[in-house]
């Protein structure tokens, strides 16, 4: 990936799994991400008796720590590993509604050679999201789904601050510039992906390229499966058809490699690296690396040194907790999947949402619905209040539109005057959205309810924040005014998914 502007025809850019054309020679890609972990013993000594770690999550990072104590010294060894940094994700009445108690966690892998030297390429790229991932877990924590969001896709990056630094946003940008573009920082990623996807982030991890490289060899290997021979002159990878053990060096290539695979753009990168976290995943919860300590001390220290978090989650027993709660995910309830896209019409080596499919994934994932088939208990919501039960002629409503489409605004504010909402009136355009809201302030979330369900919008687009009376904010997912907006039970068809425990996965995939 180039140091310049990332959406400038760069060719490292280029190719696309659904494009007709064929991929032009570019420089290597950006490295994927790389799993994090974190650990320690208890006990007095650091290598004695019980497990004390788990590192599952990762994207290419998705591996978080499961144990963590033992002597003072030890902790601190790993608490000064952790690099920090203190994100500003804007004002909380602009922000997703929270689903209960699901978790959701942004894993970006940048591809910043900065210590790397010029073995990657541009020693100076301030490093781009290459490779990012939103972990939803579950309320229940019976499941878990693992999105990816390609490089190439066109979005709409916010504004945002870094430190003191206000930073522009654009109304349509390659998504990886959302990091490091300008001087964005890992909460301009965070604003993005919100504003992308309607699905409220808890907290972020991001690694670089060496994370692949110590983590894989930390397990001692990570096995991975090739559907035919791959020769990639700007991964460096060459491996035969089958089966291999991969570490190190060869890890990396492999998470990297997307040349030599398939139509050799970033969709086709992406399930290589979705089947390499699945392998790293269960090599973690094996017994083979839970009951060795010489393994458990190597992962959580390059787990510790690879992670950059957010700050409210810098020391070792936050993390400890957090992964704790993870762990509870059995493997195979754990499902990664790629948010569907098209070709871009203007640029076929760029890519845009596929229209209904991507908001019906996103819908799924902000309401906290499975993709994989496990038994679950869902709350029924009490029913929103009737315009007539509240004096809807008082409630003051706004009405902003971020759906893309002319109009919308007004269209819902004669829907609402209809009802009985006789303040209803719109204002200036919002932002484009992909996920809509209805937000309230203190002692007015009856109201709130009741408009939502006069707009037919879902009970969770439901959110406290504001000051002044009901504010809704119109997103692509507002299917028109008075129609039903209803949560969907089921993925889009032809969804690209993997499962964590699919161990056959190269038999049918990659080709």
């Amino acid at each position: 990936m180039n140091s310049g502007h990332p959406n400038r025809g760069d060719s490292d850019n280029s190719g696309r799994q659904h494009s007709s054309r064929r991929a032009r020679p570019s420089r290597p890609a950006g490295a994927s991400a790389a799993p994090g972990g974190r650990a320690a013993r208890r006990r007095g000594r650091v290598v004695r008796g019980r497990r004390v770690l788990t590192w599952v999550a990762g994207s290419l990072s998705l591996v978080l720590a499961a144990g963590c104590g033992g002597a003072f010294y030890v902790y601190r060894h790993f608490n000064r590993n952790i690099s920090s940094v203190k994100v500003q994700v804007g004002d909380e009445s602009e922000r997703p509604q929270a689903t209960n108690d699901a978790l959701n966690l942004l894993v970006i892998g940048t591809d910043s050679r900065v210590g790397l030297g010029r073995e990657y390429g541009d020693e100076g790229s301030t490093g781009h999201a290459d490779t990012t991932l939103l972990f939803h877990i579950s309320k229940d924590r019976s499941n878990a789904t693992v999105l990816s969001i390609p490089r190439d896709l066109m979005v709409a990056v916010p504004e945002c601050r870094s430190g003191e630094k206000r930073i522009p946003g654009e109304a349509r940008a390659m998504f990886n510039s959302s990091l490091g573009q300008d001087g964005r920082d890992p909460g301009c990623t965070w604003k993005t992906v919100e504003k992308l996807t309607g699905v409220r982030i808890n907290h972020f991890m991001m690694v670089n390229f060496e994370a692949v490289k110590s983590l894989s060899t930390a397990v001692g290997g990570v096995e991975v499966c090739a559907a035919t021979a791959i020769d990639d002159p700007y991964s460096h990878l060459k491996m035969s058809a089958g089966r291999h053990v991969v570490q190190g060096e060869e890890a990396l290539a492999f998470v990297r490699t997307r040349h030599a695979v398939g139509l050799g753009g970033d969709l086709t990168r992406i399930p290589l690296q979705q089947q390499f976290i699945s392998s790293m995943i269960r090599k973690m919860k094996s017994s083979d690396t839970l009951t060795s300590p010489a393994k458990l001390w190597s992962l959580a220290d390059a787990a510790t040194k690879a992670l950059t978090v957010d700050s409210a989650i810098n020391d070792v027993n936050r993390l400890k907790d957090l992964a704790l709660d993870i762990s509870r995910v059995n493997t195979g309830n754990i499902t990664f999947t790629t948010v569907p896209v098209l070709d871009d019409p203007t640029d076929s080596n760029r890519l845009v949402l596929k229209p209904g499919d991507a908001q019906q994934l996103f819908a799924m994932i902000a309401a906290d619905r499975s993709l994989t088939e496990v038994a679950r208990q869902q709350a029924s919501p009490s029913p929103a209040p009737t315009p007539s039960q509240l004096d809807a002629d008082d409630v003051k409503v706004t009405v902003r539109n971020g759906t893309g489409t002319p109009g919308q605004a007004g269209r819902a504010v004669s829907v609402l005057r209809a009802k009985g909402f006789a303040l209803a009136a719109f204002a200036s355009n919002a932002e484009v959205r992909q996920a809509s809201s209805v937000s309230y302030p203190a002692g007015q979330e009856d109201r709130a309810r009741a408009v939502a369900a006069a707009l037919g919008l879902p009970a969770t687009a439901v959110r406290a924040g504001g000051r002044d009376g009901v504010t809704v904010l119109l997103g692509a997912d507002f299917v028109g005014a008075g129609s039903p907006s209803a949560v969907p039970t089921e993925a889009p068809k032809d969804l690209q998914r993997v499962r964590a425990d699919d161990t056959n996965v190269c038999a049918s995939k990659f080709k």
